[in-house]
């Protein structure tokens, strides 16, 4: 109920940067993380992770020494992140992933796992963002978000291939999952 009430709170104060209402249901985080070799990744990324919903699943999933990075720009997610994963890096800006990445000395990242609301930005920051995705995962890496309209669709096949399209009702709202390849060498 704490977190129901912390993101809906910042939902209230920050509507273009906070996606929902509330956050993201388990069965979501469960389709979600369903996609993921866990085995093959070294370097995750996740990019708006809020109040954690995703964050606890994968935090539990990782292999020891696999690098764990979250992005996060509310300053209010960020200090819950923090008091609830004190031992993560945890960074302010999607639209500095190369930074953090050289800063953390990784080479590239593996998975990319993004709850950013990309249909509330502007197509300039939109872009930004996922050119910053496209430069610092590795090929073949996955990328995979969630939106709640197929607004997105084309902008990421142009990018990526392929762009496979998975969907749940059991999410306030229903949600698009977005699964997503690097193409780029």
């Amino acid at each position: 109920m704490a977190d129901f009430l912390a993101f809906f709170r910042r939902f209230i104060a920050e509507p273009g940067q906070v996606g929902s209402v509330i956050p993201s249901s388990r069965f979501l985080c469960k389709k979600i993380m369903s996609h993921i070799q866990w085995n093959e990744t070294d370097v995750i990324f996740e990019l708006g992770p809020g109040t954690g919903p995703f964050t606890q699943e994968i935090y539990d999933q990782l292999r020891p020494g696999t690098g764990y990075v979250l992005v996060e720009r509310d300053p209010q997610f960020r200090a819950l992140l923090q008091s609830r994963f004190p031992n993560l890096p945890i960074r302010e800006e999607a639209t500095r992933l190369g930074e953090y990445v050289e800063e953390l000395g990784f080479e590239k990242v593996d998975v990319i796992v993004s709850g950013l609301p990309f249909a509330n930005f502007p197509q300039d920051l939109r872009t930004k963002i996922l050119d910053e995705i496209q430069s610092v995962l590795a090929p073949g890496g996955l990328f995979i978000t969630f939106q709640y309209s197929l607004q997105l669709h084309a902008e990421l096949k142009a990018r990526f291939a392929p762009v496979q399209i998975d969907f749940t009702l059991l999410n306030i709202p229903p949600a698009f999952i977005y699964i997503c390849r690097n193409k780029h060498t």
